[in-house]
């Protein structure tokens, strides 16, 4: 996948757990969980905006693009 999501760097530099950032920002556990690991088709601008301002961060904080290999 080219789209990285750095959710969990960010979370361990700021010394969070999942559970308080689930709680800060009003949405589930499991929903941080599956932004950690990518399994998201999308996000909302508000939930972004939540979690940067939880973490003290920005989106490029958390979103990080990588072009794939060429296979050819």
């Amino acid at each position: 996948m080219a789209i990285i999501i750095n959710l969990d760097v960010m979370l361990a530099r700021r010394k969070m757990r999942s559970r308080e950032l689930a709680e800060r920002i009003g949405i589930t556990e499991q929903n941080v969980s599956l932004l950690k690991s990518g399994k998201v088709k999308g996000v909302r601008f508000e939930t972004l905006e939540r979690i940067c301002e939880a973490l003290d961060c920005q989106p490029g904080d958390l979103i990080e693009y990588r072009p794939a290999p060429d296979d050819g």
